[in-house]
């Protein structure tokens, strides 16, 4: 009997890292957002196209995580400055700049009535608003505008989205590098940022997977 131990990742040989994964979310298109270890800060930001039933790889970056780390998505709490490993849809795009040339994925405009709601008492817990609605508390919303670096251009994920839990977070994006790390997003350089927003395909139905290269946040596992 021959038994295969599986290569460390980027050895010559070994299948592409998402032909490794649990699910990749049945689209054609793949993000996947790998650090060292939980408690790591910085790692690697990949982005994949799937054709002929291969996964080729069409770019990548250096990546900024949450100021604490990286946490199980499912058990997440609010404000702990950690980012959510799991897998989740890309709803949307948007920012202060206009959309790259090129971009074909829904992109939003930010304006000085944008806001992001992290109210848990408020209806629009979790969701663009504009303007700001009475239910949610300027303090816990974010003022899109004012990030002004930060939001040149990003990417919703759809973490806690389609049906948001009270007090598992809000706003989780993919965006440009701030000064340091994030709050519990996920950054790259601009550059990248651009890179990714005219890769993306909204009828290849992208989607992002966040994990460690081992452990309990293996990104293999999602």
């Amino acid at each position: 009997m021959i038994v295969t131990a599986l290569l460390p990742q980027g050895f010559p040989g070994q299948p592409p890292l998402p032909a490794l994964l649990a699910d990749t979310g049945g689209g054609s298109q793949l993000i996947t957002a790998v650090a060292p270890a939980p408690g790591s800060t910085t790692g690697r930001l990949t982005w994949w196209n799937r054709w002929a039933g291969r996964w080729y790889e069409a770019g990548s970056a250096p990546a900024r995580f949450g100021a604490k780390g990286l946490t199980e998505g499912a058990t997440r709490v609010q404000s702990t400055n950690t980012t959510p490993t799991g897998l989740y849809g890309l709803p949307y795009a948007f920012g202060i700049r206009r959309a790259p040339a090129g971009t074909e994925y829904p992109y939003r405009p930010v304006t000085r009535d944008s806001w992001w709601c992290q109210d848990n008492r408020s209806a629009a817990y979790n969701r663009w608003v504009e303007p700001l609605p009475a239910h949610c508390a300027p303090g816990e919303a974010e003022h899109l505008v004012t990030y002004k670096t930060q939001y040149a251009h990003a990417l919703v994920i759809g973490f806690n989205y389609a049906e948001p839990v009270r007090g598992r977070g809000a706003g989780i994006f993919l965006h440009v590098n701030g000064k340091g790390a994030t709050a519990g997003c996920i950054s790259v350089p601009a550059g990248a940022m651009r890179e990714i927003l005219r890769w993306a395909d909204p009828d290849r139905r992208p989607h992002i997977a966040i994990g460690t290269e081992s452990g309990t946040l293996d990104i293999t596992r999602y």
